[in-house]
């Protein structure tokens, strides 16, 4: 098996919960997509990254049964590992910016495939939702401070690949962040701690801090 990094992304204040990110540093040793695939089964990953090139930021991300033009948590966990001022994706150039604890990307809705953005009128209510059966992808959210823009938040994959719940999705918080049009300090999973706010031109930027893990 290649060697790889494991990140955690989108922790929270204490640097606990977030993500669990797979990096292939060298994607060159695995360059087909089949093996590619075969590998982030195998790791079982909500998403792994393959670089293709480091200094040039050029990423491949993959879950564990199909390949995504773009996602969040990857990109945040690859920029702050690789600190280069952008990434490739297929989906198109990602914006990255460094501020203290916080790592930074700058993308676009229209680049995320469409989710289910599930309103609930309390926290309390996000809290105890059941994990729905595999189908929809459901991202379910409540305001716990709508002032302040403080969001309750759980995402549910709806993929029959083992991932019942995503501790921490930073595709789904950039749709929200679109449709709501207001910077958003969201709670999801566990514990996990994402920053996001609208940018000019149909941008959005979402933050978190990084960690890790080996």
């Amino acid at each position: 098996m290649s060697d790889y990094d494991v990140l955690r992304v989108f922790c929270g204040p204490r640097g606990g919960y977030g993500n669990e990110l797979g990096v292939i540093r060298e994607g060159s040793v695995l360059p087909e997509r089949a093996g590619r695939q075969e590998l982030a089964a195998k790791l079982g990953f909500s998403e792994t990254v393959f670089v293709d090139d480091p200094e040039r930021g050029v990423i491949d991300i993959y879950t564990p049964t199909t390949r995504l033009p773009f996602a969040g948590h990857p990109c945040v966990g690859t920029a702050w590992l690789l600190d280069v001022p952008e990434l490739v994706t297929p989906a198109g150039v990602v914006g990255v910016r460094l501020d203290g604890e916080f790592s930074w990307i700058e993308a676009r809705a229209d680049w995320i495939p469409p989710r289910t953005l599930r309103r609930y009128a309390t926290a309390a209510e996000v809290d105890a939702l059941p994990v729905p059966p595999p189908g929809e992808w459901i991202y379910a959210w409540a305001w716990e401070d709508e002032a302040a823009g403080r969001v309750r938040a759980r995402a549910f994959p709806g993929r029959d690949d083992g991932i019942d719940e995503d501790e921490a999705t930073g595709a789904a918080a950039i749709l929200l962040t679109d449709r709501l049009g207001r910077a958003l300090n969201i709670t999801q999973g566990a514990g996990s701690q994402l920053l996001t706010a609208p940018q000019p031109g149909g941008w959005v930027e979402v933050g978190g801090r990084v960690r890790l893990e080996r």
